[in-house]
């Protein structure tokens, strides 16, 4: 099925559009080369059409992954060819027990062993035809740049927060390595556009190697259903603004629907970057946080992952793991078994548990003989010096510890760095007193959760132990705070691994509490880890990716920007971009005008250092002014001093000040006030709460006016500033609650001003007056950026309702930017707004004209 809502037309015109499997019906031959995509069926063939609805009944659902959740193993010598299981402990094929048995799954990823090109057509239709895994074979030098490269030399340490100091510390960025990993983003993409219905599907993108994938995805189809989950930390923005590809990254996340993340400090730290970093803000709204991006809004999800319990359950239950706890049970008697579980990386912690230990062993001389560290080292997952170093590191530890402390019958540290089976592991836990998890950085960390489900155990285990099934369970858990499972583990001892003193007295304290009140700590996580697992993540994740979706059909959409700076504009039905062909023409046809235009925003960028207007502005304003069928008025927040002096020049302008308070019809006349107000005493008590906050946020000031105070934090952190001015902002509504005043913020402002006063108090009047002196207005233009306008733009919309204005009268509210507003059109930004009001005012000039020559003939005629 080819989308219908191509980005860039020329894909239209190629004559080779390419062609996707509908419905869930099997292509008879997969790509394996980019670009490069064998025979489909004949069925497939006719069902193809870029104008066709689709009739997939069905939801389905693509999981991308840099690995496919498959064991492949070659066969004996003489067969030849390949075996293919699944692999029962990869989370993307566990998460399958969260999704409705209605959900076909397809799986997108490579695979582990290296698959020779020969075998690649053979390979992709099993497991295709028998997996529903589509793989993407990835070339071993580009895949050794990819993966060893970019993924675990860049953006794992620094993820992870290890900055690049030295060459040695994860090495200097190298741009070669990012090519390689954009190019096997795009290979992925490739692979799921062989199998999606874009209309149809929902894709599910797993993890920091596959970053810059929704771009290219939402570049193919701009309405794809698209959700993205991180499962590894996501760092401050002070680590992550480091990165030279910082802005790319964020960038393609965003062309995302739905962005998941372990914990809110993850989720925080990316917000914190897409605000510093890109100008965007987040609004929480109803228990949901989303992104404004370009009229979509991306929202993001908080919510750890879980462990499989039905695969764990049934390892618990194998004889094996009887036997082996049995095995344990005898080699540990007497003794007190404290257990860790990590992979041979340097942020695992291993050493620092280690010495936190050794500190144990040597503050209490009681516990030596009784407790024993099983140290259970996995393979490290990347390699390099580093790897080396911790190895050795750890091996001197444990040796050192074990000759001081180590006698006959006694060895202080068990390491463990062979591979395990996975009901060895789970024996592990079942016999451990305590799972210590002290690494200095992870992203989420599952062992724990295994430890508590192992524990808790079942009747045979109990029996093997020697336990009555009918008491009540125990466990200790001493963690880390930087790990993801951390806040979920609220009876957890959580301790900060670089400090051992600290570790070491966690380790004492989890030895001597209470039999009570290990039950208590037991049966409170294992309440939360039993009903919290793989399953539930995996359906509330879809679940709200669902509902980030729903939109979707009924928004319009196309593609701006190229490489991976594109993005999707998606805009309301009704929500369009204001053709100047079509105002110019509606002004030219009308005769009683209303043209209401804000300031800074508008007629000037708001960033720019000078915002007085420039020659082009006022002349512009002019042109405007000269049609005697036109009333025009400059909306500002601005104080009238200030506005005077600019607008000088012009007389026959309106001008409205300090939000409406004040209002002049034109130059000529005295400056009135909107609402009467006898007394600005408020000032006083507002005033001194402002200073406070400006003494205390750098780059803060007040804007005194006449009929208002104004706190600007525009040129403040984003951050600190931003939350200066919601505490101000309470801060200010509690001291001025009986005072007729109202406090508001906008952008990089809070304002206190008198009630009643908005710039919508201006359209009421302008609109008003004019039916007063029998003017009906048949054309009314009002133009704004921030909150501020929308005032006069529900005036605006309500005069329409209401038929306050002529029955025919074209009306244009219009906002700069495509976002959420009470306006029906928009124009992307003040050099396009400024170009518009040119074409206006060069309409008025060419009738102006044409009336002087038809008077002038009038006056020929007569003298004749």
């Amino acid at each position: 099925m080819v989308s219908r809502s191509y980005s860039n037309l020329l894909d239209l015109t190629s004559g080779d559009p390419p062609t996707f499997s509908r419905g869930g019906k099997k292509l008879s031959r997969v790509a394996t080369l980019p670009g490069k995509l064998s025979e489909l069926d004949e069925e497939s063939r006719s069902n193809v059409s870029s104008d066709a609805q689709s009739s997939v009944s069905e939801e389905r659902m693509i999981i991308v992954g840099n690995q496919l959740p498959i064991r492949a193993h070659r066969r004996s010598e003489g067969k030849g060819g390949w075996n293919f299981s699944w692999d029962e402990d990869s989370l993307l094929l566990q998460l399958k027990d969260g999704l409705r048995e209605d959900v076909e799954v397809i799986y997108v990823g490579s695979l582990k062993e290296e698959i020779d090109p020969s075998e690649q057509d053979d390979v992709a239709q099993t497991l295709l035809e028998t997996f529903k895994c589509v793989p993407a074979f990835i070339p071993p030098e580009l895949f050794s740049k990819f993966y060893h490269g970019f993924c675990k030399q860049h953006l794992w340490p620094l993820f992870h927060y290890m900055l690049p100091l030295s060459p040695d510390l994860g090495g200097r960025f190298d741009r070669s390595l990012w090519q390689a990993y954009v190019s096997v983003n795009k290979i992925f993409a490739d692979k799921v556009m062989e199998v999606i219905s874009p209309d149809d599907d929902f894709v599910w993108v797993h993890d920091y190697h596959l970053m810059v994938l929704p771009t290219f995805l939402r570049k193919r189809f701009n309405r794809v259903k698209l959700g993205f989950f991180l499962h590894s930390p996501f760092p401050s923005s002070e680590i992550y603004r480091t990165l030279p590809v910082r802005d790319e990254l964020l960038w393609a996340l965003l062309n995302s629907d739905l962005i998941g993340f372990h914990t809110f400090d993850y989720a925080r730290h990316f917000l914190s970057c897409c605000s510093r970093m890109l100008g965007i803000s987040y609004q929480s709204k109803r228990g949901y946080i989303g992104l404004e991006y370009y009229g979509r809004t991306v929202s993001i999800k908080i919510l750890p992952v879980g462990i499989h319990m039905g695969q764990l359950q049934s390892v618990l239950e194998l004889p094996e793991t009887e036997a082996k706890v049995a095995e344990l049970r005898d080699q540990f008697t007497g003794q007190t078994v404290l257990l860790g579980v990590d992979d041979m990386d340097i942020f695992k912690g291993i050493s620092l548990k280690l010495l936190a230990f050794e500190q144990l062993l040597t503050q209490h001389p009681d516990k030596r003989g009784k407790v024993v560290l099983v140290q259970i080292a996995n393979p490290a997952r990347g390699r390099g010096k580093d790897v080396q170093e911790v190895q050795s590191e750890t091996y001197a530890t444990v040796k050192r510890i074990n000759q001081i402390f180590g006698r006959s019958g006694y060895q202080p540290v068990v390491l463990i760095d062979t591979p395990l089976q996975f009901y060895e592991r789970i024996s592990y836990y079942v016999i451990a007193e305590c799972c210590l998890v002290t690494a200095v950085r992870d992203g989420m960390n599952l062992i724990p959760y295994e430890y508590i489900i192992s524990r808790q155990g079942n009747e045979k285990l109990d029996e093997t132990l020697g336990m009555n099934p009918s008491t009540p369970k125990k466990s200790m858990l001493v963690v880390s705070e930087f790990i993801g499972c951390s806040p979920s583990l609220s009876g957890a001892i959580r301790v900060n691994p670089w400090n051992t003193d600290s570790v070491a007295e966690a380790m004492d304290s989890a030895l001597v509490v209470s039999q009570a009140e290990k039950q208590m700590r037991h049966e409170k996580h294992y309440r939360y880890v039993s009903t919290h697992d793989v399953a539930y993540w995996a359906r509330s994740f879809l679940q709200d990716l669902e509902r980030a979706c729903r939109d979707h059909v009924r928004r319009r959409c196309w593609g701006i920007g190229f490489g991976l700076g594109f993005r999707v504009i998606a805009l309301d039905p009704s929500f369009r971009k204001l053709s100047v062909e079509h105002i110019v023409s509606a002004y030219k046809r009308t005769k009683n005008r209303a043209i209401l235009l804000d300031y800074d925003g508008t007629m000037t960028v708001q960033s720019s250092m000078s915002t007085s207007p420039k020659a082009e502005n006022i002349e512009i304003l002019n042109n405007l002014c000269r049609d005697p069928k036109n009333v025009v008025f400059i909306v500002s927040g601005k104080e009238r001093k200030t506005l005077t002096q600019w607008f000088s020049s012009c007389e026959r302008l309106g001008i409205a000040a300090e939000h409406g308070y004040f209002v002049r019809p034109e130059q000529n006349a005295e400056w009135e006030t909107c609402i009467a107000v006898p007394d600005f005493y408020w000032k006083q008590i507002a005033e001194p709460v402002m200073q406070l906050y400006t003494e205390t946020t750098d780059g803060s000031f007040i804007d005194t006016k006449e009929s208002a105070l104004v706190w600007n934090y525009q040129y403040a952190d984003p951050d600190f500033g931003s939350c200066q001015a919601k505490e101000l902002q309470d801060h200010l509504e509690s001291v001025l609650n009986n005072e007729p005043v109202s406090v508001k913020s906008g952008q990089h402002i809070v304002e206190v001003k008198p009630q009643g006063v908005n710039k919508g108090l201006i359209a009421e009047r302008l609109l008003a007056t004019m039916r007063q002196k029998q003017l009906l207005p048949d054309f009314v233009l009002c133009i704004g950026d921030d909150r501020s306008d929308e005032d006069m733009f529900e005036v605006i919309m309500r005069a329409v309702a209401n038929a306050s204005l002529s029955p025919v009268a074209e009306v244009f509210a219009c906002t700069v930017g495509q976002k959420p507003s009470k306006a029906k059109y928009y124009l992307e930004d003040t050099p396009e707004i400024l170009r518009m009001l040119q074409g206006l005012g060069a309409a008025a000039s060419e009738q102006s004209t044409k009336a002087i020559s038809r008077s002038s003939q009038r006056v020929i005629i007569e003298k004749e």
